[in-house]
């Protein structure tokens, strides 16, 4: 009778464990916080001008339009009317040279959102991890010594945003000079205003 007992009670915590619908474990990633949709659409926007579907690049270009307006206003003036002349022409080195200024608009804007969050150390190292991912998508298009520049400076201006520890151990400050340099590097690399 207790090995029967026993055997129930088996069976419950075993069926119990196979109603309980598991969830995948999903760890936090930096670069994952917030859709990007410029980097988003890229790839559609790069696929249709290699296979000569100029008006799938249209579509895909216009998919971008919040983001373009966005930096057509704010931060690289006449980069929808740069993409709309690369479209026209039909041009694919001009398609990916608008592509490169947005970029570089976008890693600037992050940088610049960095140093004015330099105290909040998880805002300051998101931007920084997100001005990175803008980089990975232009890197190949820049020449060799302007990527080195911008991804060794990028890499400092992560280390200089610092790191809070773990319960304080290991904590390490921000350094406001290190980063400066490195912004002021990224940006004269890339051409930006500084």
């Amino acid at each position: 009778m207790r090995r029967l007992g026993f055997l129930i009670a088996l069976f419950a915590i075993f069926a119990g464990m196979t109603v309980v619908k598991t969830v995948p474990a999903q760890a936090y990633s930096y670069a994952a916080a917030g859709a990007e949709p410029l980097l988003d659409g890229r790839e559609a926007l790069f696929s249709a001008v290699s296979a000569g579907n100029w008006d799938a690049a249209q579509k895909a270009v216009d998919q971008l339009k919040p983001e373009l307006d966005y930096l057509d206003t704010h931060e690289q003036p006449g980069i929808k009317k740069a993409f709309a002349d690369a479209i026209a022409a039909k041009d694919p080195a001009k398609v990916k040279a608008s592509f490169v200024l947005a970029a570089s608009a976008e890693i600037e804007r992050r940088v610049n959102g960095a140093r004015d969050n330099l105290k909040d150390y998880q805002t300051a190292k998101v931007l920084i991890v997100k001005s990175q991912r803008f980089y990975t998508a232009i890197a190949g298009d820049l020449p060799p010594d302007v990527s080195k520049i911008v991804s060794t400076n990028l890499q400092k201006a992560l280390d200089a945003v610092g790191n809070p520890g773990v319960f304080g151990v290991g904590a390490k400050k921000a350094d406001p000079a290190a980063f400066a340099q490195a912004r002021a590097a990224v940006l004269k690399a890339l051409g930006r205003p500084n």
